[in-house]
């Protein structure tokens, strides 16, 4: 087999087929270039792999402390800590003080129908929020948590309403809104809170300096003479701040992981899109199929029954002028203003138009077969595969041994796969045999082509598996190439029997 060599591999849900390597890499002992099942969503890939990866990854401030426990309270990291809570305290108490009025303005009005779009904004509140918190989210963590949510160019207000309505991820965030943020906001403002405090503490010593001689009580009921004694207060102080460092980093962690939980996306928020990505290239596939048979019963009925018929014409024709000429009739010498000569010279061109005519039908029964050929449909896999290795003018050895018929798209893709890998062996390898082995093996079609040619093939040279690929793909299978400089070159499928 020689250029235009392609392979596609399933990887589960998502991924984008690929087609092409540079020929030194393809020759070297084996090539294999993967694709996915479903190519058309990059954005739904990227999405649902780097929102795995974000919330399988370990979060950057535990890494932090873990590398400088003794260190960390006094790094920049406790510092972003402290304004992460800060910031999350803030906006967890505006959000929930907005959504106690929202809803109890939506309920109170709900009676006469005016509260209802209160209830639904309470119910879309989760998606500014959300969107917030993971703006917020960049103070400690360098990778961004993804949007979850599908994006709509082009859609209307209505459409897009709709649409977050029935996505999962927005009630995720209802959740973290409601649920989950209040006490952690809750949380970080006593934190907060034990910050300010314990830095009040450990500045105690000036403050009682400062203040004097009036009187300072720290502990309510409990004066300070001097700043002398306000000193243990300092050591409290610093006590507070070191322990509030690792308090803070671990509630930052919370935060985190909490946020990756329910603020990024999952792998059900793609799988809809995935599925219904690799339904439509399914439904585009049969509908190609079927296309494909209505050319060919179009042309079986249609121009090759119109060329049978004239091929009988220009015979009945060749035979009534044979017999005029061999009776003697007409001017044998004569010529007409065409330059026909007469009776014998329009024999000879009515004789050659019978054999264009023929060579003509020859073509479009070949193309026909091409198309979709009947013995497939009819036989099954290992007939049709038996008649192209007859009609190949490479020496093919056959040797498929299968249960009884596959599924439909299976036998096709198969078929169309050694179809192709002939044509490559006969055109560009300069093979002198092929072999084509076949078995089902644990529900699967393990389909390999092998020539003898000069190996090396190129995937950039052509595109002629590029669709089988695709089609191989959909069926979550995968098409390998391996064409080693000086052969031989192998083509394996491997394809699940359940299409």
């Amino acid at each position: 087999m020689g250029t235009g060599r392609a392979t596609a591999e399933n990887t589960g849900a998502g991924a984008t087929g690929a087609v092409g390597a540079p020929s030194s890499f393809l020759s070297a002992t084996t090539a294999v270039v993967v694709g996915a099942a479903v190519g058309d969503s990059e954005a739904v890939r990227a999405a649902g792999a780097v929102g795995a990866g974000d919330r399988s990854s370990e979060v950057a401030v535990l890494a932090a402390l873990r590398a400088r426990p003794l260190r960390f309270p006094f790094t920049r990291d406790s510092l972003r800590c402290w304004a992460y809570l800060a910031g999350g305290a803030v906006l967890g108490l505006v959000t929930a003080v907005l959504l106690l009025a929202l809803t109890a303005l939506g309920l109170g009005l709900s009676v006469v129908g005016v509260g209802l779009p209160l209830l639904l904004a309470v119910a879309l509140s989760g998606l500014p929020a959300g969107a917030l918190e993971r703006r917020l989210l960049r103070l400690v963590e360098p990778e961004p948590v993804p949007d979850p949510h599908r994006a709509l160019p082009g859609a209307g207000r209505p459409a897009r309403l709709r649409t977050r309505l029935r996505e999962r991820a927005t009630w995720r965030e209802l959740a973290h809104t409601l649920l989950v943020a209040p006490p952690l906001a809750a949380a970080g403002l006593g934190l907060t809170a034990l910050l300010l405090f314990s830095a009040t503490l450990v500045v105690s010593p000036l403050v009682v300096r400062a203040l004097a001689p009036e009187t300072v009580m720290l502990i309510p009921g409990h004066a300070v003479p001097g700043p002398l004694h306000a000193l243990p207060f300092t050591a409290v102080g610093l006590a507070g701040l070191y322990l509030g460092g690792h308090a803070g980093a671990l509630l930052t962690t919370a935060h985190v992981r909490l946020a990756r939980l329910l603020l990024g996306p999952r792998e059900e928020d793609s799988g809809g899109q995935v599925l219904e990505l690799t339904r439509s290239r399914a439904r585009l596939a049969d509908a190609f199929e079927a296309e494909r048979r209505r050319i060919e019963r179009d042309l079986h009925d249609g121009a090759q029954q119109q060329l049978v018929a004239l091929t009988m014409t220009l015979g009945l024709a060749a035979h009534e002028l044979r017999g005029y000429v061999d009776s003697g009739g007409g001017d044998a010498d004569g010529a007409d203003a065409d330059g026909v000569d007469g009776p014998a010279g329009a024999l000879v061109l009515v004789d050659r138009a019978r054999g264009e005519a023929r060579q003509a039908l020859e073509q479009l029964r070949a193309l026909v077969r091409g198309i979709h050929p009947q013995v497939l449909t009819d036989h099954g896999l290992a007939a049709a595969v038996a008649e192209v290795a007859l009609r190949h003018p490479v020496p093919v050895e056959v040797d498929l041994d299968l249960p009884g018929r596959l599924p439909g798209p299976v036998e096709t893709t198969a078929y169309f796969t050694v179809t192709e890998a002939l044509t490559n062996a006969a055109k560009h390898s300069g093979a002198t045999a092929v072999t084509v082995h076949g078995r089902v093996s644990d529900g699967r079609l393990v389909l390999q082509v092998t020539d003898d040619g000069r190996g090396g093939a190129d995937p950039a040279a052509g595109a002629g598996l590029q669709g089988l690929a695709d089609r191989v793909a959909i069926l979550r299978g995968r098409l390998m190439v391996t064409s080693p400089t000086g052969g031989p070159t192998r083509l394996r499928l491997e394809v699940p029997c359940s299409g």
